[in-house]
């Protein structure tokens, strides 16, 4: 028996291009896309991107090329610990704030610069925290932010 040749037909081909695109990595979660809003002390509001995924944490704000002035990144760790973190790749500068498992702020790193090549020196993460949220450069001054103030997440 002679063997078959498959037949491409291109509108086919680019439906399974495009399904295998659409599909997530393994640890992609709905989680991934979560957003909550972040509310200062003085009544400012930041939207924050939040990550529970330890490899998404990995990668942060990596290659970003800028961060929107009412937005930020909230990581979520699974449980209170020192967690230092640094500005490997990270293309803008970031004000970096610790917060307990009572959303107390225990620490706050002011206009953390980017750094493109290591090393890159560990920053804060010299206090137990379950929560880091990373804004914009100026943002924590900004608000007036400091040390045992707690912020408030809606919807989360």
């Amino acid at each position: 028996m002679a063997s078959k040749s498959p037949i491409f037909r291109p509108a086919a081909v680019a439906a399974a291009l495009l399904a295998l695109a659409s599909c997530g990595s393994p640890s992609s979660t709905r989680d991934d896309y979560y957003f909550t809003e972040v509310v200062f002390p003085n009544g400012a509001k930041i939207k924050a991107e939040v990550i529970r995924d330890p490899l998404i944490m990995q990668r942060g704000m990596m290659f970003r090329d800028s961060l929107a002035a009412d937005r930020g990144m909230l990581f979520t760790h699974g449980q209170p610990g020192n967690f230092p973190y640094w500005m490997h790749n990270v293309k803008v500068p970031l004000d970096i704030i610790w917060l307990d498992s009572n959303r107390n702020v225990v620490e706050i790193v002011h206009s953390a610069a980017p750094c493109p090549k290591r090393p890159c020196p560990d920053l804060g993460g010299t206090k137990p925290a379950l929560f880091v949220l990373e804004v914009n450069a100026g943002v924590a001054k900004k608000n007036n932010l400091q040390a045992g103030e707690s912020l408030r997440f809606i919807g989360y």
